[in-house]
């Protein structure tokens, strides 16, 4: 038999920068790029890799010989094992630092494009309890620590209530507390297990799909309103009235609260029939006078103090008048055609989610907003000549694309009537820096802003101003 080959072990080495999903970055002595999960820059360290590519390691560090001096103490008691706040261990403006970095390296790097003078990245005022919407997942089989498993004892109480551990669909993670989202959202949780395992009631168990409690979702607003979603994999009325009888009695300030039965193999919601046990069936968030109402199933930005500093840039960057046609692509419930419409004389807002559109719809009629109109359907369909001549040619089009960036036809049909400007808002640089190499030769860019919605993990917004040549 063959002996099985020895991975690669480096001593040593120095930790030189952070890169894309939250890698760090070190270099081995033949050259090649080592993608770290666990190290910042600064650190000294002993590498172990685990995967060899042709271009690449990616390795963990074994052993730190000196720490790096942009380290910071992670607040969270479950940073290492959470999948999320990958950051927690870096110094925020370090954070921001390789944000704006890798930012600028796709737009250069991919985009290949000329850049103007960069407008230093927003950072968030608040660097914790920042999320507005949460999502838990119950499980009757938690995930166990190295420390219980050694220690042989019989571990009675397996009910979780938490996140999935990174990479295991069916192990969840029992939190504490979670820094993401502010109280009463670590209360609700608790309280909830705690009365759901004091009554027996069955968490779920995602290998054999059995047990009553599937997640518990929870949004808030800056309105200081809450919503909160139970999710039952059957019916069980009886079990079902008496955990949302206790919610609904131990936290009173709760705006609205809802049910789903989903006996499906996995939790969305977005096909469920949404039940109100209690309260109203939508919550409502505020942004300067302009009211939206965000439903269990509405798209809104996470961050909505941060969204409303994203919804000023896009604005500012599209200079509007009051004279102009604006086109709203990707417009998801229709928050930014309605942030800038006082400023412009037109907004048109097209988005392929039907529910989305509906909540826009809704939601411009509750604001008595009468120059914006929506359409629904898929971009590279709806947005076409036919829909232009229709509509008329746009002076400005904002386009907020999801991951994925802007489909090809959406891109050459932005080409063809080519509007004066295009502000281009995007959660993924890569993407936009592809986007933006497609535009390039009809249009500069003279302004690009990252802005820092999530603290703590290696995500980040960018926005470009795109002027035609």
């Amino acid at each position: 038999m063959g002996r099985k080959k020895t991975k690669p072990f480096f001593e040593d080495l120095e930790v030189i920068d952070a890169g894309a999903k939250g890698k760090s970055i070190a270099k081995a002595p033949d050259g090649k790029v080592i993608f770290l999960t666990n190290a910042i820059p600064g650190d000294i360290v002993d590498v172990q890799t685990f995967k060899k590519r042709k271009a690449y390691y990616e390795g963990n560090a074994v052993n730190f010989k000196s720490l790096s001096s942009k380290r910071t103490e992670p607040v969270c008691e479950h940073f290492g094992t959470c999948g999320g706040c990958k950051w927690q261990h870096m110094g925020y403006e370090h954070q921001l630092f390789y944000k704006e970095q890798e930012v600028i390296n796709n737009l250069q790097r991919i985009g290949k494009v000329e850049l103007p003078d960069i407008t230093p990245i927003l950072g968030s005022e608040k660097k914790y309890f920042y999320r507005n919407k949460m999502e838990f997942s119950f499980s009757d089989s938690r995930w166990l620590s190295l420390d219980e498993i050694k220690s042989e004892q019989q571990i009675e109480d397996r009910n979780a209530l938490g996140f999935h551990i990174p990479g295991m669909w069916d192990k969840i993670l029992d939190l504490n507390k979670c820094h993401l989202q502010a109280d009463p959202s670590n209360a609700i949780r608790t309280k909830v297990k705690e009365f759901a395992t004091k009554n027996g009631l069955p968490f779920y168990n995602a290998r054999n799909q059995q047990g009553l409690l599937r997640s518990l979702m929870i949004r808030t607003t800056s309105t200081n309103q809450i919503m909160v979603l139970v999710q039952f994999f059957y019916e069980a009325a009886e079990k079902r009235e008496l955990l949302l009888n206790y919610i609904k009695e131990e936290f009173p300030e709760i705006t609205s609260l809802q049910y789903v039965v989903n006996t499906k193999g996995n939790d969305t919601i977005y096909d469920q029939n949404v039940i109100c046990f209690h309260g109203q069936s939508f919550i409502e968030e505020e942004m300067e006078g302009l009211r939206f109402k965000i439903n269990a199933k509405s798209f809104y930005q996470t961050n909505s103090e941060q969204a409303y500093e994203l919804y000023k840039i896009t604005r500012n960057f599209a200079g509007l008048t009051g004279n102009e046609l604006v086109y709203d692509l990707y417009t998801g419930t229709g928050t930014i055609a309605q942030f800038v419409s006082k400023k412009a004389k037109h907004v048109i807002g097209v988005e392929s989610v039907p529910e989305a559109i509906t909540d826009a719809k809704l939601n411009a009629e509750h604001n008595k907003i009468d120059n914006v109109e929506f359409y629904v359907g898929d971009m590279k369909k709806v947005f076409t000549a036919d829909f232009v001549q229709q509509h008329g040619i746009p002076d400005v089009i904002i386009t907020d694309p999801p991951r994925d960036g802007m489909h090809k036809d959406v891109v050459a049909q932005i080409l063809s009537i080519a509007p004066k400007k295009i502000v281009y808002v995007s959660c993924n640089s890569a993407t936009q820096a592809r986007d933006l190499a497609l535009l390039d030769g009809s249009y500069k860019v003279t302004k690009t802003q990252a802005v820092d919605m999530f603290p703590q993990t290696h995500h980040v917004e960018n926005v470009v101003l795109l002027e035609l040549r």
